[in-house]
């Protein structure tokens, strides 16, 4: 990558680490139609390594706002579903990468924006997670389906359920990827790299997540992942 496109990549990952720190969803949405324009052959692995870092903080900082029962059914299913993610990821050339990663974003964000308020249970939570399993392995976006569950639950819960169950699955999914060869060690360089960048959005998110209006950056996100996803699937 040249030097400019790390440094559009540090501040954009430094952005959607705050956003996600402060609301509890984000990064992988403004993140990854970036890096599928800049450099696609970083995508998962680049989403996927800088998530764990992230999600370990603000799973640690919320934790007392965890929802074991529904952290526990969306890791279960989330774990079932990696190897699908696997064979998509296999099925679909490099060069198609972008254009899956753009659909996903798009049609994840449309589906957040108009789903209606429900409760959620134990389908919705196996629902949620084993969509999250496939596109989050074979994209590295996999938040929306959580959202999507917790979007009408305290702020809190759903920082700290949605990181959790990001945690486990993403440490999953970089584990099959590299065990079954789809990844390898020298695609880590660039999220190390950006590593920096992370700390920095997640340190400043601790001073906005308890007063963030958490409604208004979700629509801000979802917004910005319509524009950057179609972007994306056009080939801008």
């Amino acid at each position: 990558m040249s030097s400019g496109a790390v440094a559009l990549l540090a501040v954009v990952v430094a952005v959607a680490a705050f956003v996600q720190g402060s609301s509890g969803l984000g990064f992988a949405l403004i993140v990854a139609p970036v890096v599928g324009i800049v450099a696609p052959g970083a995508l998962p692995v680049f989403l996927l390594a800088l998530m764990v870092p992230l999600n370990s903080y603000v799973a640690w900082r919320e934790r007392h706002s965890l929802d074991m029962r529904g952290a526990g059914w969306i890791t279960a299913a989330r774990l079932a579903s990696t190897p699908a993610g696997l064979l998509v990821l296999v099925a679909v050339p490099d060069r198609h990468l972008g254009v899956l990663v753009g659909a996903a974003t798009v049609l994840a964000a449309v589906v957040s924006l108009f789903a209606p308020a429900f409760a959620p249970g134990r389908r919705s939570y196996l629902a949620a997670g084993a969509v999250t399993g496939v596109t989050e392995t074979a994209t590295g976006v996999g938040g929306p389906p959580l959202a999507l569950v917790y979007q009408h639950r305290p702020p809190a819960e759903l920082r700290a359920t949605v990181a959790t169950c990001f945690l486990a699955g993403q440490i999953a999914s970089l584990g099959a990827l590299f065990v079954s060869g789809q990844a390898h060690t020298h695609e880590l360089v660039p999220a190390l790299m950006a590593v920096p960048a992370v700390c920095l959005g997640v340190w400043l998110s601790r001073f906005a997540h308890r007063y963030l209006d958490a409604a208004r950056m979700r629509i801000t996100v979802l917004v910005f992942a319509l524009v950057s996803g179609a972007a994306l699937m056009v080939g801008l």
